[in-house]
């Protein structure tokens, strides 16, 4: 068209720009926007939205909110565009305070906005916020939009309410692949392996396709229940009957099914098998195992892998002094540790948070900043003693220091996550 000296309006831009952000050509996205600026189009709403969106899709959020930024007016498709932009960046925080600055400006949302938004508050796991849009919804009468309804259904499965989920799911007169997935996707994260399967084939009964999200939910909850057969079967099915092609996120089930279920030697013999090399993740997934069954072989041949493949993480240092730790190889831990030294690697230590009146409240192992630490130890200790007359015996092996048992219990009783919990008991008392 350029070439034919041809006059180009909003609508050639505007699918030019779509076509780039479908398949992340940023470069040509780019040298698009330059030609846009030479002509008369670049104030016009239509071409700035659809910048606005080639930009999030190619990944590139700064300059998204640059070109956002500069538009003198905006429409409910511009608001949108970035509100979704954050979100399927990553960017879920800023995705709500869009939404709450699009009303601010009296622009009204329509249904795939506030489903973008809902979804941002399932990614945050944020129940009370996303409660309030799903209020919103049913007044404005929105919540009959499938949109809306599957995002529902994926907030109150992450969020933990999976009661309130299917309760949504049954409610809708109309489903599609997305709905049952957000469905099966929440009782899986739910740890109902059983429920999750009935789902799938309860899908599969009504002619749906599942897509390689759903067979993530699926493959997920046999790993937990430890299911290995039937996770193994619904994997070649995948592969065999509905013709997907695994993504690094299915083989990473898979090596999470073997693992956790102790079949390790099994993971090894998969992932050689695999066409491409397992993530980070994947290798971690493995050596964690290989740390809870105490196997160093296979622990010292992914850990390997893991420092070739990312040499500044810390987990396959950690994960593999575990492995020594557990057998009382401490020269060996001692060995790991000083290579951590020597390249600068330092463990970030963990945390745990708990909300409480729209305050978060973060706590780590050892723990006494927070102004209400000797009513939290004081609470602590009860909780202990509860759970000690219980039954409950501490696992010194997860202790990665050759100290004394009393050493190694106090550590374990002033883990984050304990703290954390001692802290949300009695909470009426501290605030």
């Amino acid at each position: 068209m350029t070439l034919e000296n041809l006059q180009m309006d909003q609508y050639t831009f505007g699918s030019v720009l779509t076509a780039c952000g479908g398949v992340m050509a940023l470069q040509e996205g780019k040298q698009v926007h330059a030609y846009i600026i030479r002509t008369d189009y670049k104030d016009n709403i239509f071409v700035s939205s659809a910048l606005v969106d080639m930009y999030c899709k190619c990944k590139n959020i700064k300059s998204a909110e640059t070109v956002f930024k500069k538009m003198t007016c905006k429409n409910v498709v511009s608001w949108t565009a970035m509100l979704v932009g954050y979100g399927q960046n990553g960017h879920s925080e800023e995705a709500v305070k869009t939404f709450s600055d699009m009303q601010k400006y009296g622009i009204e949302p329509d249904d795939f906005t506030l489903g973008s938004v809902i979804s941002s508050c399932a990614n945050l796991a944020s129940i009370e916020e996303g409660a309030q849009f799903h209020a919103r919804a049913l007044i404005s009468g929105l919540s009959s939009f499938i949109t809306v309804s599957n995002a529902l259904v994926t907030l109150y499965g992450k969020c933990g309410s999976i009661e309130d989920s299917h309760r949504l799911f049954s409610e809708m007169s109309f489903k599609d692949e997305v709905t049952w997935t957000a469905l099966v996707s929440g009782y899986a994260q739910f740890g109902k392996a059983n429920e999750t399967i009935r789902l799938f084939e309860s899908m599969l009964a009504y002619g749906l396709k599942p897509d390689k999200v759903t067979f993530i939910g699926v493959l997920s909850a046999c790993s937990r229940a430890g299911l290995v057969e039937k996770g193994n079967q619904i994997f070649k099915s995948m592969i065999k009957e509905h013709r997907i092609v695994p993504i690094q996120d299915h083989y990473t089930c898979m090596i999470d099914l073997f693992s956790r279920a102790g079949r390790l030697e099994e993971a090894r013999n998969f992932i050689n098998k695999m066409p491409f090399s397992p993530d980070a993740i994947g290798w971690s997934t493995l050596l964690s195992s290989c740390r809870f069954y105490g196997n160093m072989d296979i622990g010292k041949w992914a850990a390997e892998f893991l420092m070739e493949l990312d040499p500044h993480n810390t987990a396959s240092y950690v994960l593999l002094s575990s492995v020594y730790a557990a057998k009382g190889k401490w020269e060996e831990v001692a060995r790991l540790r000083k290579g951590m030294r020597d390249k600068g690697l330092r463990k970030e230590p963990g945390c745990s948070w708990i909300k409480y009146k729209n305050q978060v409240h973060v706590f780590s192992a050892d723990d006494k900043s927070n102004p209400f630490s000797d009513q939290i130890y004081s609470e602590l200790e009860k909780l202990n003693y509860k759970m000690i007359k219980e039954g409950y015996v501490p696992d010194m092996n997860s202790v990665l220091h050759d100290v004394e048992d009393s050493e190694k219990i106090k550590m374990l009783n002033h883990h984050s996550e304990k703290l954390a919990i001692a802290f949300g008991s009695p909470r009426e008392r501290f605030l």
